[in-house]
């Protein structure tokens, strides 16, 4: 099975992106300003902070791994392969076309099957999402501290029992109607054990918490601003994912998202522009690094003539 990696249009709306955002930087900032800041980075504190997001990455790899974990005992090394090829994609492709990456090796590798791994990916968003949302409590508890945010973040956590419940019971729904039917699917790709659905969301939360503080580490070099807005720019490039538009990696939505989350917090619009493309940069030289070192990792393949 060969793998389509995006349409024409996708790939010129993310050229577009590119373009857009190669101008406005220029015009707004000028490049060479910009990137001055960092010949003042500290050579051993990137060092720690490519570590931490390296680390992140790992865990990443063993959550898959916990997910299916009868399939791929024993496969480490090739799951830490495919998560960060995975990332890779997700990270420089346009329009998420790297999403398809995952269930294509996963089939690729394991023999799995296709949408069954894509439909497996969505529960795995969902966890993503879900701690998303804690960290966004959290946020919020640092601007304006209050019991109510604690309060909160049980009741959220508490949804977990209900996303446990539709992989235990909603995986016997036979709904008529299409969209049903997807949600069935993605009911019977999420794990049967609780064990397993607590372990997977507690890496996802491991692997999220160490790429935040790696993250705001980088954007707090390049802004001087309260703690509690850094983490809101990170939060808002990270959920660039979920824009109805994707430069080619990530350029222009990534930084347009960090943006949007910063100004409002009465951050200056050019101190978060050159947050955000700073922040993208570390981001992308990182993606690079980790992905030709995935490369260099053991490969299988269950059918090498596919």
């Amino acid at each position: 099975m060969s793998l389509r990696i995006g349409r024409l249009r996708d790939w010129l709306i993310g050229a577009l992106l590119l373009v857009a955002l190669l101008v406005t930087v220029e015009l707004a900032v000028g490049w060479s300003t910009l990137l001055a800041p960092w010949a003042s980075f500290p050579p051993p504190t990137l060092i720690w902070l490519v570590a931490l997001l390296a680390l992140s990455y790992v865990l990443r790899a063993v959550r898959v791994y916990e997910y299916y974990v009868r399939r791929l005992e024993g496969r480490f090394v090739l799951v830490l392969r495919l998560s960060v090829l995975h990332n890779v994609a997700n990270n420089l492709l346009p329009m998420r076309a790297g999403e398809l990456v995952f269930p294509w090796l996963m089939r690729r590798y394991f023999g799995h099957d296709f949408l069954g791994a894509a439909f497996s990916l969505v529960w795995i968003r969902v966890l993503d999402l879900h701690f998303l949302g804690l960290i966004g409590l959290w946020i919020l508890s640092l601007r304006h501290p209050s019991w109510i945010w604690w309060g909160l973040a049980g009741c959220w956590l508490a949804m977990l029992v209900v996303l446990a419940w539709v992989g235990r019971g909603g995986a016997r729904w036979s709904p008529r109607s299409r969209p049903g039917r997807a949600l069935a699917r993605v009911a019977e790709a999420a794990p049967r054990d609780l064990g397993v659905v607590a372990r997977v969301y507690l890496w996802t939360a491991a692997s999220w918490s160490l790429k935040f503080a790696a993250f705001a580490g980088v954007l707090q070099h390049f802004m001087a601003v309260d703690f509690w807005r850094v983490l809101a720019g990170v939060m808002g490039a990270e959920l660039s994912s979920v824009l109805p538009f994707h430069g080619i990696a990530g350029s222009g939505s990534y930084e347009l998202a960090a943006v949007a989350a910063l100004v409002p917090l009465g951050v200056d619009p050019r101190l978060a522009l050159s947050g955000a493309v700073n922040l993208h940069l570390f981001l992308l030289g990182a993606t690079l690094l980790f992905g030709a070192l995935a490369l260099l990792l053991p490969r299988a393949s269950i059918d090498e003539n596919d």
